[in-house]
């Protein structure tokens, strides 16, 4: 599969940002304004819609993501996951905040497979301390089945919670 024409692709700097809430940047990114990040047009999934404390991207499967087994390698959903929960958190954070994950685990309820088709992942925070921040998130397949489920402990890194 080739990376989707109707995105654009970068690395944001921190000037380009800067000032910007992590939910503006997120919702920048839904609508175009901002690039989707370039791990997207690597791993054939994107940001597609935001709110308070939730994210969900999307995603294509394909041969490109095969482990030697012929199934959707683990880590390709495990970083869905962790994307999704990761921008559902960054949603909270005010003007110039930053975080990072400190754990991520995901359990893998089917096989995904090449033609699986484009799935959905939705993330959600739990519960928001000062500095810790704790999501869930489930990827689906187009027909609703759970593919996998995870949660992420996220750190806030300055610019509060």
């Amino acid at each position: 599969m080739t990376p989707s024409p109707r995105f654009r692709y970068a690395t944001l700097s921190p000037e380009d940002i800067a000032g910007l809430t992590g939910k503006q940047v997120m919702q920048g990114i839904v609508e175009g304004r901002l690039p989707q990040p370039m791990i997207c047009r690597t791993l054939s999934f994107w940001l597609a819609e935001v709110g308070d404390g939730f994210a969900m991207f999307e995603g294509e499967t394909g041969e490109q993501l095969l482990n030697p087994a012929g199934t959707v390698h683990g880590g390709w959903a495990l970083t869905l996951i962790d994307s999704a929960t990761g921008c559902a958190a960054y949603t909270l954070l005010p003007a110039d905040g930053r975080y990072t994950t400190i754990e991520t685990k995901a359990n893998f309820s089917r096989p995904i497979m090449q033609d699986t088709g484009r799935v959905r992942c939705e993330a959600r925070v739990v519960s928001q301390g000062r500095q810790i921040i704790s999501c869930e998130s489930w990827i689906k397949a187009g027909d609703g089945r759970i593919l996998a489920h995870g949660t992420s402990t996220l750190i806030v890194l300055g610019g509060g919670a």
